[in-house]
């Protein structure tokens, strides 16, 4: 066993990563964590921000086709020389106060583009070199409203419920070739995007976001350090032996 096998500051040395989504939030936060681990991180989200790793290789690109998945993924082996670490975080909400029928037809399909096609397209690019990588792992970030949640959210929630079916499939197929796969699925967290859709969801209804937590058995909304701190662990070796599963990081609400 590696003597630096548990050693947080050491334990990516050497691997290579991609995090989609990887400017903000969950993702800058994964991004960051295995930066810290000793990786080679390149994120890829459609513009930087001032929460976007500054030690990551940043590559613009746009998920939401087929051409613009492939840019990102050779992009990124080009850059860092192959690939052992794919995290598919990219994702984007909408919600819509008046219901089901107030989702326009293009929205649905915007949502399965960026929350569930994305991550199809870009694993299937970054195949090829994850097949040469010594131990290579795959992490695709769910959501609790892959329920699916009702209303406002429901195109992003049947999105994530297609992630979360396509994620478990692959993991089957890829895990006899050595290449772990697995989902986390975040609860309510502290991230711009997640922060947002609470607010708009709790003005609709006329509270205060802060009541949403009643749904939440620790009573506090996450870090996404802590999301972060899941997904490390999933690519990592001390996660050799996991693939093919859902891991919810969200204060309990999984287990109501």
């Amino acid at each position: 066993m590696p003597a630096n096998l548990f050693d947080p500051a050491t334990e990516f040395v050497g691997r290579r990563a991609l995090v989609t989504g990887g400017s903000r939030g969950i993702g800058a936060a994964v991004a960051q964590r295995l930066l810290d681990g000793g990786a080679a991180v390149a994120v890829t989200a459609r513009s930087h921000t001032a929460d976007t790793p500054v030690d990551a290789v940043f590559i613009a690109g746009d998920l939401r086709t087929a051409d613009g998945a492939s840019a990102v993924a050779d992009a990124a082996v080009r850059e860092l020389g192959g690939l052992d670490i794919l995290i598919n975080n990219a994702a984007s909400a909408r919600p819509h106060v008046g219901g089901v029928t107030t989702i326009p037809d293009q929205e649905w399909l915007d949502s399965l583009d960026i929350n569930f096609l994305s991550a199809v397209r870009v694993t299937h690019a970054a195949l090829p070199a994850l097949r040469k990588s010594d131990g290579a792992a795959i992490v695709n970030v769910s959501s609790g409203g892959a329920t699916p949640l009702p209303g406002p959210i429901i195109h992003y929630g049947a999105a994530k419920a297609a992630l979360n079916a396509y994620t478990l499939g692959l993991a089957q197929e890829l895990s006899p070739q050595g290449i772990r796969v697995n989902i986390v699925t975040p609860g309510p967290v502290l991230s711009p995007g997640g922060t947002e859709i609470r607010q708009t969801l709790a003005d609709a209804a006329g509270i205060d976001p802060d009541e949403t937590l009643v749904g939440v058995p620790m009573r506090r909304f996450g870090e996404a350090s802590e999301v972060a701190e899941v997904v490390a662990l999933l690519v990592s070796p001390r996660g050799s032996w996991l693939t093919s599963h859902n891991f919810y990081v969200d204060g309990g609400v999984g287990a109501l």
